[in-house]
């Protein structure tokens, strides 16, 4: 099942994830203003090519990424640690008002970049130690519209393949249970030609690893 956000900023819109908590806004920033945020964090981000683990090999991430917080929120994932670079006042900002709008404390985020629709990523959750049991993961989409989809882990396979378009501006939350009982990915696709810029937002406590 497909979904897509609303054409209007009408505030959050729950969107059914049994057992999960999901909801989007959308768009959350105006055309103009998701414009100019695009072209600057293109610019401004350190992009680097993380390397990962996958089928017991390390290889590159199919993707740019730069991993951003206070200096205490260093992050280990795929058995790589990741130390923050330092926030940009453009992040900054961002982050307390993505905050404001979740009612949720931030001190990192994971900023991707998706060059193109060759650019995408892999079934996974964000269920590492120090993100908590129950983490609030706030996730802002720039530039090219791109479907997101969340399944069910085994313990809950009634529940079907859930499909988002996330279009420019637009603001998801995962909550809940919603990491323990989905993964989610960013396939693939022919159709996205430009490029798709994505910020997740999230609390790290380093005493949890």
């Amino acid at each position: 099942m497909d979904l897509f956000g609303p054409t209007s900023a009408s505030g959050w819109q729950p969107l059914p994830l049994p057992g999960g908590e999901l909801s989007l806004w959308s768009p959350w920033l105006s055309g103009d203003e998701a414009d100019a945020l695009l072209a600057e964090l293109q610019a401004d981000i350190a992009w680097e090519v993380h390397r990962i683990r996958m089928f017991g090999r390390e290889v590159d991430s199919p993707r740019l990424s730069c991993w951003i917080g206070d200096k205490d929120a260093t992050y280990v994932y795929s058995r790589t640690r990741f130390e923050p670079h330092p926030w940009t006042p453009a992040l900054a900002s961002l982050r307390d008002r993505v905050a404001q709008a979740c009612g949720a404390r931030f001190n990192s985020v994971l900023a991707n970049l998706y060059r193109s629709g060759r650019d995408s990523m892999g079934w996974h959750s964000d269920n590492e130690p120090e993100l908590g049991p129950q983490p609030v993961i706030a996730s802002l989409s720039l530039g090219t519209e791109r479907r997101f989809r969340l399944k069910p882990r085994a313990e809950n396979a009634h529940a079907g393949v859930l499909g988002i378009v996330l279009g420019h501006g637009s603001l998801l939350r995962m909550a809940g249970d919603t990491q323990r009982l989905y993964l989610h990915d960013l396939p693939r696709t022919r159709e996205a030609a430009g490029p798709r810029l994505n910020l997740t937002f999230r609390w790290v406590d380093a005493s949890l690893r």
